[in-house]
């Protein structure tokens, strides 16, 4: 029996830098730092990887968890920067906020990249923002 979605994982080209963001512009906190190096053939098998080496941060903001990796081997592969959250896959993270605007002021003051202002699409006010890799963020303040 599944109960819930236990954390997202994203994969970066700089720990340092998801981590300034992640945590310290939005808030989440450090749970767990690991990795393994190249050789360790049972995280190889478990992600097909062979040769795989990399380090990991679990982060953690309410309940809410994000693993977030860089990867030393093997290279990856640069996502493009042309993905939309049309595109297969997974397309965004979503945060619940309150005072969006706010928010999303406090946001575009440290640089962060919208869509558009903040928009009420009936049940939420809305706004798709990126991280410094490109990947969607949408935050969401619930209406009323």
């Amino acid at each position: 029996m599944i109960h819930s979605i236990d954390h997202s994982a994203i994969s970066v080209p700089d720990l340092q830098v998801a981590l300034d963001f992640y945590c310290d512009l939005l808030g989440f906190e450090v749970e767990k730092e690991s990795g393994w190096p190249k050789g360790a053939s049972r995280v190889d098998r478990l992600l097909a990887l062979p040769d795989s080496a990399a380090r990991v941060v679990m982060i953690k903001l309410g309940e809410t968890r994000i693993e977030v990796f860089e990867f030393e081997s093997p290279v990856p592969a640069s996502r493009p920067d042309s993905l939309r959250v049309s595109d297969h896959g997974i397309t965004h993270l979503c945060l619940r906020v309150t005072e969006i605007e706010e928010e999303y002021a406090r946001l575009v003051e440290a640089g962060v990249e919208f869509n558009s202002p903040p928009l009420d699409v009936g049940t939420s006010i809305c706004a798709y923002g990126r991280d410094p890799f490109g990947n969607v963020i949408e935050f969401r303040q619930l209406a009323g």
